[in-house]
Formats: structure tokens, C-alpha cells, sequence
């Protein structure tokens, strides 16, 4: 509950900065916006649970570093986002929505694989997704609530990014175990990763 709660303590989602890839920081502007002072709003950041440290910049943003960002995923709600009126064809990486629509095939295929290998549903991590590619996942997913207060989300080139995320995650960190490997925690969590893509990204069940 680490970001829904973070939110709830700043008054506002914060927005992540950086790769993700060895810390995971959100910085916020609550404390100008809100004319709140910067230390008080850190001492409720430091209280949500997950917050491994909060620091108030020079500039009066807070900089919140989370210490597993796999919680994302565990109240994880996602906007509706319009789908942008890409072609269908081609079929090929030069095409936006294509690249998205497979990303979403993907994603969903990941279910579909888990239960015939008998990866488990229960048991969820979120120290578990703590991978280079899985982080960066997390990372654009965690851009979704200040995306969605915008008065220009950039939905299209957003999507493209998150999906071009994920098929380096897909490619790259495997959800599913291979050959004789056993199920593990981080297949569980990674399961739960595709399942959040999948809420994000449209298309269809397979190309």
C-alpha cells in the first residue's frame, strides 16, 4: 500500500525520477502547491510505511525514495486511457500501435502460460521484482496518477514507452519458468507485473 498511501500523505501523487534501476525515487511539488511546509509533509512521508528516506531539496520539492517499488502493484488502479487511433498495419516496430497491441498480447499470454506451468497466484513479493527490467516497468507504471491529474497526459507516447519497457522485461526477465526450472517468487511477481501491463495496454487476446 507504500504509493496509494504516499499519495494520501502528500495530498497528491508524486511523480517518478530516474532509471529505477538502483533507487526508486518520486519527487513532489505538495509542499509549494499546497503552501504546506516541506518538513511537515516529509515527516508523513517518512511514516508510510515502505519509505526507506525522504530529503527536502534546495528547491522545496520532496525527493521520497521507496524501498520496494513492486508495492505499486499491490493497489495498483489504473486510469482509463483513450486508445489512440493507430493503424492496424503494419505489422512491424515502426508502428506505434503494433508495438503496443503485441505488448498487450504479450502481457495476457504471460496468464495463460503461468497457469498451465503452475506458477502460483498467492504469495506475491514485491521485493521480488527488484530486476533492472522489471524496475523499469515499474517505474513508467508508477507515472500513471500524475499522467492521469494532467491537463496533457501524452497517453500516446507514454503507452509506446511503457510497451517497449515491457517486451525488454519480457525478453529479458522471464515471467514463466524455463525447461526444468521451478516456479519462484519472482515468477509469481512477475506474473503480477504482466497482469498490470496488460490493465494499461490494448489490444487484442493474440495477433
Amino acid at each position: 500500500m507504500t504509493f496509494r498511501e504516499l499519495a494520501e500523505a502528500l495530498g497528491e501523487p508524486p511523480a517518478p525520477e530516474g532509471t529505477w534501476e538502483r533507487r526508486a525515487l518520486l519527487v513532489s511539488a505538495a509542499a509549494l502547491r499546497r503552501r504546506v511546509p516541506a518538513e511537515e509533509l516529509a515527516g508523513r512521508a517518512r511514516a508510510v510505511p515502505g519509505v526507506a528516506a525522504v530529503a527536502v531539496r534546495g528547491n522545496g520539492l520532496l525527493e521520497v525514495e521507496v524501498r520496494a517499488p513492486g508495492e505499486l502493484l499491490e493497489s495498483f488502479e489504473p486510469p482509463e486511457i483513450p486508445e489512440p487511433g493507430w493503424p492496424d498495419l503494419p505489422r512491424t516496430w515502426d508502428n506505434p500501435g503494433f508495438v503496443v497491441r503485441y505488448g498487450h498480447v504479450r502481457a495476457r499470454a504471460v496468464a495463460r502460460w503461468a497457469r498451465e506451468l503452475g506458477v502460483p497466484d498467492e504469495g506475491f513479493d514485491p521485493a521480488a521484482l527488484d530486476g533492472p527490467w522489471d524496475r523499469a516497468v515499474l517505474r513508467a507504471l508508477a507515472e500513471l496518477p500524475g499522467r492521469a491529474g494532467s491537463r496533457d497526459p501524452g497517453w500516446a507516447a507514454y503507452l509506446v514507452r511503457l510497451a517497449l519497457a515491457y517486451h525488454d522485461a519480457h525478453e529479458r526477465a522471464p515471467a514463466v519458468p524455463r525447461g526444468d526450472e521451478p516456479a519462484r517468487a519472482v515468477h509469481t511477481a512477475r506474473v503480477r507485473l504482466a497482469a498490470a501491463v496488460a490493465r494499461v495496454l490494448m489490444g487484442p487476446e493474440r495477433l
